[in-house]
């Protein structure tokens, strides 16, 4: 029989999403070769990718997986847009001149397959990141720089995450939601819907068009507490500018700083659910590949480390949740820790996304004719919780509106968002001890040093980034509508300097628990 604690094993519930990694690129090489039985990694497994005819240096034609010999591949970044997407899974480039385009001068059917019920192939990455290298480099890769997106991170490239996979439990069947990017994934995480758009472009849309009803509304209309903490060197919260028109009126009050996260379970207080995002902006702390890379080579700037500064960042907010106080509100034992990614981004995997239901079978097709009948890529995904032994590897199908599931099951929400979290599976049943385990008997993390190159990053003037744009594209939107003027700027031709000054004017007049939060 179960003891009376785990009535409470999810008393509070903290997510942190990190950005654009596959299961294969970050956790494929977690177990050898037979040492965990079923384990849907790559060690062992003959897995590699054809090599179009015309790329350069490639007598075997196959690119096999390997281990990443780097931490900032793959460099550039690869395509994560739906266009892109479809070629990585079905090897599909449709009609062919969407090869040498730009994702934004892509046409229909934007590379998805004649049959929509086709299963992905998983064999078009090498030439999806060719195709995509040339666009943004204008430049042919050699076949050492393309071979980087087969490449798959080691344990010990990866000490933080790899060790929170092995004492905890991860899902190795963990779909995201979208076949496409960052803001479409991140409203299905919290709306189960992204309201028919796919793309992050054009800027705006999100803030100004998605309207979908989000779980902090539930919450809040349950009386239950949450609030979304945010690494202040982002200045604004994501999270708020996908759901502008749901969350406007919660902007004052529930959005703050990671600092006051580490200093609220410090103290014990938590609220019943925790969103934390990391900073998107340079320096990064999402794990997302390195961006600007034509800029950056004729710049003559040094890479950045895409890694370090999230295995940092995931190694504090473990730290926070462990060390909390066990007669805390909020403690180890009742408190669960889960660990995600928004989508895969571009990096290789080799388990087909499954289909999935629409959101709403009765609305009309979305952005790029896309029906949201499929699944987005495995995504690293792992349950910190004293109610789990380590070791414990999930083989379900999971996704990532499980968590919707879950919350909605465990606190009585009402029901479900769309048809996406209405067949998600509930996480709850995985956190199946008896007893919690002790916090001492957790394992200890230590992150790799940052470099000071990422920790003096702000004092350069780095290009944006396409997300970074995106952010700022959004922020701008929002004030646009909210005000009812024109917007104060383009996101398209801004620098760096002048997006931070933007940034910290409306997160002065919009977002006072950030702006005031707590810094260190």
């Amino acid at each position: 029989m179960s003891s009376p604690e785990s009535s409470h094993r999810l008393d509070h519930v903290v997510a942190i999403m990190f950005e654009n990694r596959s299961f294969d690129n970050l956790l494929g090489y977690l177990y050898a070769e037979g040492e965990v039985p079923g384990f849907e990694g790559v060690a062992g497994r003959n897995l590699s990718n054809p090599i179009p005819a015309d790329a350069l240096g490639a007598p075997a034609r196959l690119v096999p997986v390997h281990p990443a010999l780097t931490l900032d591949s793959p460099d550039p970044d690869p395509g994560e847009e739906f266009p892109h997407i479809n070629t990585q899974l079905f090897g599909t480039v449709d009609p062919p001149a969407n090869r040498t385009k730009a994702v934004s001068e892509m046409q229909a059917p934007y590379n998805a397959p004649s049959d929509p019920a086709r299963v992905p192939t998983m064999d078009g990455f090498v030439a999806d990141y060719i195709d995509a290298f040339r666009v943004e480099m204008h430049d042919a890769p050699r076949y050492e720089e393309y071979a980087q997106i087969m490449a798959c991170y080691t344990p010990e490239a990866l000490p933080v995450l790899s060790t929170l996979a092995k004492g905890f439990a991860c899902f190795d069947h963990w779909f995201c939601e979208v076949p496409s990017q960052t803001y479409c994934n991140r409203s299905f995480f919290h709306a189960a819907s992204s309201s028919g758009f796919v793309l992050n472009s054009p800027p705006g849309t999100f803030a100004t068009r998605n309207d979908a009803p989000t779980i902090f509304e539930k919450l809040s209309d349950r009386g239950l507490s949450w609030r979304v903490y945010i690494d202040p060197e982002q200045i604004l919260p994501a999270t708020a500018l996908i759901h502008a028109r749901r969350l406007d009126r919660y902007f004052a009050t529930h959005f703050s700083t990671t600092f006051d996260f580490y200093d609220d379970a410090r103290k014990g207080r938590l609220p019943a659910y925790s969103f934390i995002e990391p900073n998107m902006f340079h320096p990064h702390t999402d794990m997302h590949p390195p961006g600007a890379g034509r800029l950056r080579r004729d710049l003559h700037l040094p890479k950045p480390n895409a890694m370090a500064g999230g295995e940092d960042l995931l190694a504090r907010v473990y730290d926070a949740v462990r060390s909390s106080p066990s007669d805390g509100e909020s403690n180890p034992s009742n408190t669960l820790l889960l660990v995600t990614f928004d989508e895969h981004g571009g990096t290789y995997d080799h388990v087909p996304p499954p289909p999935a239901p629409p959101p709403d079978p009765s609305a009309p097709a979305g952005q790029e004719g896309f029906r949201f009948d499929r699944s987005g890529v495995r995504i690293p995904t792992i349950a910190i919780s004293a109610w789990v032994d380590p070791g414990t590897l999930v083989q379900a199908e999971f996704r990532s509106t499980s968590l919707l599931r879950t919350l909605r099951e465990h606190w009585g929400l009402g029901p479900a968002l769309t048809g996406r979290d209405a067949v998600a599976a509930d996480i709850a049943p995985i956190l199946s001890r008896a007893t919690p385990r002790p916090p001492e008997e957790w394992p200890t993390v230590t992150a790799r040093p940052v470099g000071l190159l990422a920790k003096l990053g702000e004092a350069l003037e780095w290009p944006l980034t396409r997300v970074e744009k995106d952010l700022v594209g959004e922020a701008l939107a929002h004030e646009a509508r909210a005000t009812g003027m024109r917007p104060a700027a383009d996101a398209e031709g801004l620098s760096r300097t002048e997006a931070r000054t933007h940034l910290h004017r409306i997160q002065g007049r919009w977002f006072p628990g950030v702006a005031n939060g707590r810094k260190a």
